[in-house]
């Protein structure tokens, strides 16, 4: 078994600093099987998926992790991963926290892909 933990913080970092960067290349880890539930609303397939965060009302995002757990999720190699951390959109001065849960699956050449993506703002 390889080092799910590492794995996951690669990705994770890889992840937030793509997403805040240009939304549109996340593209290369979803796979038409892909499923992300965005604040309680699913989407499947990259082109979905991609066209959903894309078209999201703000044009700057910075991504803070606060917290990433970890666990091996199936006999295939599969990583569970959960983010908690805060994040800043546009000019706003106040942060939001939120949560995010990724499934990731082997890609069956020695890299991972997002099976499942949920994302929710933690108010309050």
């Amino acid at each position: 078994m390889s080092n799910f933990q590492e794995i996951a913080q690669q990705f994770t970092q890889f992840y937030y600093s793509t997403f805040d960067e240009n939304r549109s290349n996340l593209a290369a880890l979803y796979r038409d099987q892909s499923m992300l539930t965005f604040e309680s609303n699913a989407v499947q397939g990259t082109s979905g998926i991609v066209e959903k965060l894309v078209g999201l009302p703000f044009q700057k995002i910075k991504h803070q992790v606060a917290t990433l757990d970890a666990q091996p999720s199936s006999e295939q190699g599969g990583i569970l991963v959960m983010v908690t951390g805060a994040l800043l959109v546009d000019e706003e001065e106040r942060p939001m926290n939120y949560t995010q849960v990724f499934q990731l699956q082997p890609d069956g050449q020695g890299s991972y892909f997002v099976f499942n993506d949920m994302f929710k703002l933690i108010y309050g």
